[in-house]
């Protein structure tokens, strides 16, 4: 078997994608095809979060959702039709996955500077990447070289990307089916420093859990009825619109917005990662952005696989 089919076979198993497959995405890939990309992304990217700083977290998160559900490959950006469906009303991104606007108007810009020569794939990683940066976050390296997907998984979706109400053991399995370890997951949920949750994703939590801090499930239920006011928002960490690590320094304090946040910080394996977290910022710093690399190294489609689509919505 030649080396470059057996990266390819390689990378089809997700406990390998991240050591092996970043071997075939390339930091220079658009050097020379696209060399104005990063500045484009940039600008725009600027641009929109000047204007609303959530988006960073939303195109985060629709590069986690789209990480997770078959590989990096901007299967989330697709639109249901009559004949497709697309993972945009999987529970975990119906009525919550936005900012796709943002990467049209990226998109668009691309295609006018170099057309049909950079994927949808990688104008989100970069996205991403730079959504983070200008919150305040670390920057990192983005490997490039994705290619599309023509396919998409709303089942995948659905069973593959970690609920709220996930348990730390449940978790770190989800992850680890990614091939990213326990770490990677404690360091990759300090995304959730900045952004919003919605009403119903953590009503139980503050309801009916025991590890919280009184005053803060007082505060919470204040904007989240019992019942009803699903769509209501609340921040997922006190400085919502900075990339910093109070959500360690929360998650201590017993005052994780989710579930699944305050899982890391229970008693249990993550405690420790946790509290070296909420002291030192440059440690989550630097832990974070080595884990979006290994993240968006997870089963791209490269070579000949998927395609580079023109418009990020739908197949060529």
């Amino acid at each position: 078997m030649g080396s470059t089919k057996l990266l390819v076979t390689l990378c089809v198993l997700p406990l390998l994608a991240s050591s092996f497959c970043s071997a075939q995405l390339s930091a220079n890939f658009y050097a020379s095809s696209c060399p104005n990309l990063q500045t484009i992304v940039r600008n725009a990217m600027t641009t929109a979060v000047n204007g609303q700083p959530r988006l960073g977290a939303s195109i985060l998160r629709l590069f986690f959702h789209d990480c997770f559900v078959n590989g990096c490959d901007g299967s989330i950006l697709l639109d249901d039709t009559a004949t497709f469906t697309g993972e945009k009303n999987a529970n975990p991104n119906r009525n919550s996955a936005r900012g796709f606007e943002v990467i049209d108007t990226i998109k668009t810009r691309v295609e006018a500077a170099c057309n049909a020569t950079v994927s949808c794939a990688d104008i989100l990683a970069l996205s991403a990447r730079d959504g983070v940066v200008l919150l305040g976050g670390p920057s990192w390296t983005v490997p490039l070289g994705r290619r599309d997907a023509r396919t998409a998984s709303q089942s995948a979706a659905n069973n593959q990307i970690p609920s709220p109400a996930s348990s730390l053991a449940t978790l770190i399995s989800m992850f680890s089916a990614k091939g990213l370890s326990a770490s990677d997951m404690t360091a990759l949920s300090g995304g959730h420093t900045i952004g919003f949750a919605r009403c119903t994703t953590f009503r139980n939590r503050i309801y009916n859990d025991t590890n919280i801090n009184a005053a803060f499930a007082t505060t919470r239920r204040a904007g989240c009825p019992a019942s009803g006011g699903d769509a209501r928002l609340a921040p997922l960490d006190n400085t919502q619109t900075r990339f910093d690590n109070n959500y360690y320094t929360n998650l201590v304090a017993q005052r994780g917005l989710l579930h699944s946040d305050q899982e890391l910080f229970n008693g249990g394996s993550q405690d420790a990662l946790v509290r070296t977290y909420s002291t030192n910022g440059a440690t989550f710093a630097r832990d974070f952005a080595a884990a979006m690399v290994r993240m968006g190294n997870i089963s791209p489609l490269t070579g000949r696989n998927g395609e580079i689509r023109r418009n990020c919505r739908a197949v060529n």
